[in-house]
């Protein structure tokens, strides 16, 4: 990992190592569905292709539901998965979902979260296809 990268990371989460630690085994899942870019801004980091397709955020601190030292995990696709990791689904735009995982563990990036991960690759790979 190039020496900036790992310093917007560290600064991200604020050296907070479980939650860097889970960044990470997020990172290497991703990077094992291929050629991908990241970006990193104040509020979340982001997977793409020339379009996003997955997202790693913190819970708000405020947030009874999100427990402490988890990592949300965001993901999109053409359609609404249904599952009790699946803690929020919302269609932003019709025949777009945004899917909210949240990683307390890495256990919790199980052969479902890759699966899905696949598909928001594919899905994001299908939009360079058709030029939107």
């Amino acid at each position: 990992m190039r020496p900036l990268i790992r310093k917007e990371i560290d600064a991200f989460f604020s050296g907070q190592q479980n939650r860097i630690e889970l960044y990470m085994a997020v990172e290497e899942m991703v990077k094992s569905l291929g050629s991908i870019t990241i970006d990193i801004t104040k509020s979340q980091i982001s997977f793409g292709t020339k379009y996003k397709f997955a997202w790693v955020w913190l819970p708000p601190d405020s947030s009874h539901k999100r427990p402490k030292d988890s990592i949300v995990l965001s993901f999109g696709l053409d359609h609404r998965v249904e599952s009790k990791q699946i803690v929020e689904a919302v269609e932003p735009y019709p025949g777009r979902w945004t899917h909210h995982i949240i990683i307390q563990k890495e256990t919790d990036l199980n052969t479902d979260v890759f699966k899905w991960l696949k598909q928001a690759y594919a899905f994001s790979k299908s939009h360079e296809k058709k030029g939107h």
